[in-house]
């Protein structure tokens, strides 16, 4: 049995996991976190002092995530990151420090399905394209952007290759910021909009043709349920970082 905490366990996305967790018959759902909630623990260390915990769900906000990732790792919890706001510095100290305690860490800028493969493909299409831009769509009350899908999607693609530009950003004329703002070397144009969830569009092209892979979630927590759950019962054994649901996948 593993034993789970979710941090953010009334909100949009950790409500249904929580009630997802209960249902399950390998996971127990120990403690819940929820600031504005006196029937949850206030914080992620409050929590994890009163209760065993062998993995941490975190769908928090921007502005905690990491330091609560802080507190669970240096108590020997293993996480799993579903909040956006975390760069690939903070990713690469997030490693190191999960590697000093023997836990594991599993953290995707979208726990979704078709947000996996939309990663999975784009990696094999970098190697056939030189060129390429991600548009990242969210809801108009969005603070973090771009947001941690297409953060992700940006760093991870930096693997393959950087992507050329037709013009460098030192040469463009008029409002070089129209050009969007550079993350991992790929620019990242982020929509905020009404009637948005969260959607990330990547285009490649090169020569006389380009591809287009787009991930559009709906506006139901639903899709984020499944993939939540596969990386708890991912971490056990786990040391160090893991970053992507697509790596989980067969």
């Amino acid at each position: 049995m593993i034993r789970v905490c979710v941090a953010g366990v009334t909100g949009w996305t950790g409500r249904p996991v929580a009630g997802a967790i209960e249902a399950a018959d390998d996971l127990e759902l120990v403690a819940g976190v929820a600031r504005s909630d006196p029937e949850h623990f206030s914080t992620v260390a409050e929590a994890l002092e009163a209760v065993p915990a062998d993995v941490l769900v975190d769908y928090t906000h921007a502005e905690s995530v990491g330091a609560n990732v802080r507190v669970a790792l240096e108590r020997g919890v293993g996480v799993v990151v579903g909040s956006s706001g975390l760069t690939a510095e903070d990713y690469a100290a997030i490693d190191t420090l999960a590697r000093e305690r023997g836990v594991g860490v599993i953290a995707a800028g979208n726990f979704s399905l078709s947000a996996a493969l939309v990663l999975r493909f784009a990696l094999e299409a970098a190697e056939h394209f030189d060129f390429w831009e991600v548009i990242d769509y969210a809801s108009a009350g969005k603070e973090d952007a771009p947001s941690g899908t297409a953060r992700e999607l940006a760093e991870r693609l930096a693997a393959v290759h950087r992507p050329a530009l037709g013009v460098s950003l030192a040469d463009v004329l008029g409002a070089p910021n129209a050009r969007g703002a550079t993350v991992a070397g790929t620019q990242v144009h982020s929509l905020r909009l009404p009637g948005f969830v969260v959607s990330t569009q990547v285009v490649f092209a090169s020569g006389g043709e380009r591809l287009t892979l787009r991930h559009d979630a709906g506006p139901t927590p639903e899709p984020y349920v499944a993939g939540t759950l596969l990386a708890i019962r991912s971490v056990p054994g786990r040391v160090g970082l893991t970053r992507g649901l697509d790596r989980l996948l067969p």
